[in-house]
């Protein structure tokens, strides 16, 4: 009598330990990130406009996964892919991480996070308020899974052509190319009320135009009050600018 109460004892100290093995999925994981206590109010504000989980899972994102972030700005999405990466994946940054490395230094959850140095970004000479950035390379391959918001729109045309280029180098046969930027109306003129736009379908043609094949959209940050005429800096119109988001693939 006295084994078998043992053996029942016994039963739930083997299922905790067998549920704390369990792997978490990514989409666990990623609250996990999101929930971070040395997340800023600033940055949590955004969570519900930005919809990080969504996003990332609409990018095909998996926790194994070699990842390159494009332009982390401030990190607020370093802050996320570092933590989910840093057991299973990998995640490089590049071109403009000044703020994103000093977030990541000797820090929990970016272990597996890396910056690939770049300083070739200029100030175009033929696009005024926008930079430019020559033929170049991020010196990485086989890379699962590229990514930018909110950036294109920060370079002209020929500097765009050179970020795609480098980053179909970089991908493997395969690998995906996520893109997120503010939205511009088809073919209207660029001016200060809409330089911080861009024209989704000439990002889709200029990525193509590397060589990728377009593969899906989201609506997920459509925003159909916002009458793409206004600058995104606007009080009237920050935080509910009408965004697309676009999959790419290398064949």
């Amino acid at each position: 009598m006295k084994y078998l109460l043992a053996l029942l004892l016994s039963l739930p100290l083997v299922s905790l330990a067998e549920e704390a093995d369990t792997p978490r999925t990514l989409e666990e994981k990623i609250k996990a990130a999101l929930a971070d206590e040395r997340r800023t109010e600033k940055d949590t504000a955004r969570d519900a406009n930005r919809k990080p989980l969504e996003t990332l899972q609409f990018f095909r994102m998996t926790d194994d996964m070699t990842v390159l972030e494009l332009l982390p700005g401030g990190g607020w999405y370093t802050r996320i892919l570092g933590p989910v990466l840093e057991e299973n994946g990998k995640l490089y940054l590049s071109i403009g991480t000044n703020n994103a490395a000093k977030l990541i230094e000797n820090n929990p959850g970016f272990g597996s996070t890396e910056v690939i140095p770049f300083d070739g970004a200029g100030r175009s000479e033929i696009e005024e308020r926008r930079y430019t950035v020559p033929e170049f390379s991020f010196g990485v391959r086989k890379v699962d899974l590229a990514l930018t918001f909110r950036n294109m729109h920060n370079f002209d045309a020929p500097g765009r052509a050179n970020i795609n280029a480098a980053v179909f180098e970089a991908l493997k046969k395969g690998g995906l190319y996520g893109v997120v930027d503010h939205t511009r109306r088809h073919m209207q003129p660029d001016g200060t009320e809409v330089w911080r736009r861009i024209d989704p379908v000439q990002v889709i043609k200029e990525v193509e135009a590397a060589g990728f094949r377009f593969v899906d959209y989201s609506d997920l940050h459509y925003k159909p009050d916002d009458e793409l005429r206004y600058e995104v800096g606007r009080k009237s119109v920050t935080g509910n600018t009408d965004r697309f988001t676009l999959l790419f693939e290398k064949p």
